[in-house]
């Protein structure tokens, strides 16, 4: 902290405006650390002191444990862009229509889990094939990036006349939401990308189902695509679209920046072996977690949202 405000107040400091301004943003981040760390260290202060038959004591004490537990997470993070909303994209693998109606669950679960943490949650993209949700948070993108993934469902197949226990796959893709200047540093060839328009399938004004508003943009040399359907203008869908597709080119460069290190694992497919969660509701009740081995048997609650056991599990790895 104190490095930094030695070197902010060097009179060179704004000679480059980028290096400048991720020092203040360093800074400010810090700040703000230091303040929570101050607000819990007083709050438990007040604990100690006061009466400990007060109806009210243990649910202060719990709430000031959370808030412990959260800081102890955020201090674990340390990627450029772990502080960032996440985009995540839902897509339906091996399993027909339980697949998708499988992909649809997730949505829903990882939506009720950023609402829980008062994070605010926008739908860009829904439909069976595709959902994309964007949710912004204090380091949503740090606590979601290791939900990127296949997932695995086991349950009594709803679209099986005969009731068969099925199996089905969905894959999780988990994007961070691109500061502009990073942003503005992919630069993208007119020719490379092809634009398709179609009539809206979800919410988003009166033109919905009347005027070809939604857009779907292919970056033609990776084949990678993106889309957005939920704002009202043809030119706002193809904004929100073309920043998606930024992400996941962003995405696919440092994959390849990783694979040429040798630090890339391999590509996974949404299919049986890939899985990194697998959640079974038939014959007995049960979430697994294939990376860190942790499980719970109380599946109606993880799909209700209440994923936190698996998400803190996953950061607590940041140690090692």
């Amino acid at each position: 902290m104190k490095e930094l405000e030695v070197a902010m107040s060097d009179p060179d400091f704004w000679l480059d405006r980028g290096v400048a301004d991720a020092k203040i943003r360093e800074h400010g981040e810090l700040n703000e650390l230091i303040g929570k760390f101050e607000e819990v260290d007083k709050e438990i202060e007040e604990l100690d002191s006061s009466d400990l038959v007060s109806p009210d004591w243990q649910a202060r004490f719990f709430e000031v444990r959370r808030k412990f537990r959260q800081i102890e997470l955020e201090t674990l993070f340390s990627g450029p862009y772990d502080k960032r909303a996440a985009v995540l994209g839902f897509y339906p693998g091996a399993g027909g229509e339980d697949a998708a109606d499988w992909a649809r669950m997730l949505f829903e679960m990882y939506s009720k889990y950023a609402e829980r943490q008062g994070w605010k949650v926008s739908t860009i993209d829904d439909n069976p094939n595709r959902r994309t949700v964007e949710i912004r948070g204090n380091y949503a993108y740090g606590y979601l990036k290791r939900e990127s993934g296949v997932h695995r469902l086991v349950r009594m197949s709803p679209f099986s006349a005969k009731q068969l226990r099925h199996t089905s796959f969905a894959l999780v893709e988990v994007l961070p939401d691109l500061p502009e200047i990073e942003e503005s540093k992919l630069k993208i060839p007119e020719q490379d990308l092809k634009f398709e328009f179609f009539r809206s399938s979800g919410p988003g004004g009166q033109n919905v189902n009347k005027v070809e508003t939604a857009v779907r943009v292919i970056h033609t040399p990776t084949g990678l695509t993106a889309s957005s359907q939920v704002e009202r203008s043809q030119v706002s869908n193809r904004e929100k679209a073309l920043k998606i597709l930024k992400a996941k080119l962003f995405d696919l460069m440092e994959k390849t920046k990783a694979k040429e290190l040798g630090e890339l694992r391999t590509k996974v497919k949404p299919e049986w072996g890939n899985q990194i969660r697998s959640y079974v509701l038939n014959p007995y009740k049960l979430v697994k977690d294939h990376r860190t081995e942790v499980e719970t048997s109380n599946v109606d609650k993880v799909l209700e949202g209440e994923i936190d056991i698996f998400i803190e599990s996953e950061v607590e790895l940041l140690r090692n």
